[in-house]
């Protein structure tokens, strides 16, 4: 016993996602004092494997992490992907977009951020690994915050917390790209009170919700409690801290997760027409290599696409897929990377659906029928009343 330290239990074991992180459901008032049972998620439906004999994962061979950047319109989730880049402007901003950020200087590893990512692929395929929930710290909870988390829940996603605008607390003195403890060091009484008030409440939002939620430097249990990282979009603070925490987190318990693979898993995201290429389609490469010239099958609402890639384009460094401008030639790509692929007959691609690759001893027939299960699951969510269509676009009321 060194400086009266007792003996603990070792901590638990990590068990991924939101197992033993879900908290019980508290009412306005209520003090817990009972230990939730949480309820396992359903697992999602794992992709069908169109080899005859699949490749086995290859050992200590790790992808990158897809992490998908989620919250309301207005929680500052672009900025905050713009501080990372070092970049200041919304010009070109769409509903989706991918980032690649090179990493060598966290272990050699990088990072795909998706922006707003499209439900149906989220929902269908578990596009990502781990998720980045944007709160805005003056607003607390929104809506969209809690149908992120219903999300998430449903397919059991990790995620980290992160608390944006600390800048526009009262008297909030700014410290530049300062870690936020170093930040809460140099303010005002007054502002670090308001911090922790703030904090305070939007965590009992979370415990209210259900979820587990602790500032991450408290976080003593966080395989059993999601953390909270607060941050500056515009000043820069607690970014550092944020992508330590992401990288740290994600290499330490999802290695299996983050296995490569040599069977393709890909999923379309958007499709465009872009001037000089036609139309388009916008996709994340989770796992394999596609090359230039590869056949593949794309789901489509006249039917399953058989075509040919023409074309493997990627955004220069640390740029949008989705920004217009110039973008480089592959003639091929290995996971993890989001690409945009040219092809013939793209015009009816359904986006959130899976893109096949067709192998020489693959059955051209069998992945077209598979292609086309991707179609009824999509349609079949969708209900038609034969009044009319109810469109749901936070972002539309600024672009009219």
């Amino acid at each position: 016993m060194g400086g009266g330290q007792e003996n603990r239990p070792p901590p638990p074991q990590y068990q991924g996602g939101w197992n033993s992180r879900e908290a019980p459901v508290m009412k306005k008032g209520a003090t817990n004092r009972t230990v939730f049972n949480p309820v396992v998620a359903d697992e999602t439906q794992h992709t069908k494997q169109l080899s005859a004999v699949p490749s086995k994962p290859s050992a200590g061979n790790l992808r990158s992490p897809i992490c998908s950047i989620m919250g309301d319109a207005s929680s500052g989730k672009t900025m905050l992907l713009h501080c990372i880049r070092g970049s200041n402007v919304q010009q070109g901003h769409e509903a989706c977009s991918f980032t690649h950020y090179p990493a060598q200087e966290i272990r050699g590893r990088s990072l795909l951020v998706i922006d707003a990512p499209c439900h149906q692929s989220f929902k269908r395929s578990g596009l990502c690994d781990i998720a980045i929930l944007v709160v805005d710290i003056m607003h607390g909870i929104q809506q969209q915050t809690i149908d992120s988390l219903d999300l998430l829940k449903r397919t059991n996603t990790d995620l980290i917390i992160v608390l944006n605008k600390v800048d526009r607390i009262c008297a909030w003195q700014t410290c530049r790209n300062a870690p936020i403890r170093e930040a809460l060091m140099q303010q005002y009484a007054s502002a670090k009170y308001e911090f922790r008030r703030r904090v305070v409440k939007i965590v009992s939002q979370f415990r209210m919700l259900g979820v587990n939620a602790q500032l991450y430097y408290e976080n003593n249990t966080m395989g059993e409690t999601f953390s909270i990282v607060p941050t500056s979009a515009i000043s820069g603070e607690g970014i550092t801290d944020m992508l330590f925490l992401l990288f740290g987190w994600t290499q330490k318990t999802m290695i299996e997760k983050l296995t490569y693979s040599e069977d393709v898993q890909c999923t379309v995201l958007e499709v465009k027409v872009i001037e000089g290429y036609g139309t388009t389609i916008d996709v994340v490469l989770a796992q394999g290599v596609l090359r230039r010239g590869d056949q593949i099958v794309v789901s489509g609402m006249k039917g399953p696409i058989v075509t040919t890639i023409r074309a493997l384009l990627t955004p220069h460094p640390m740029e949008e897929l989705c920004i217009k401008g110039s973008f480089m030639h592959h003639k091929e790509i290995k996971a993890v990377m989001g690409v945009k692929i040219t092809a013939q007959g793209l015009e009816h691609a359904i986006a959130g659906a899976s893109l096949y690759l067709v192998k020489p001893d693959d059955d051209l027939e069998y992945v077209k029928q598979v292609a086309m299960e991707d179609v009824e699951s999509v349609l079949s969510r969708i209900e038609g009343s034969g009044e009319g269509v109810c469109v749901e676009a936070p972002r539309l009321l600024k672009k009219l």
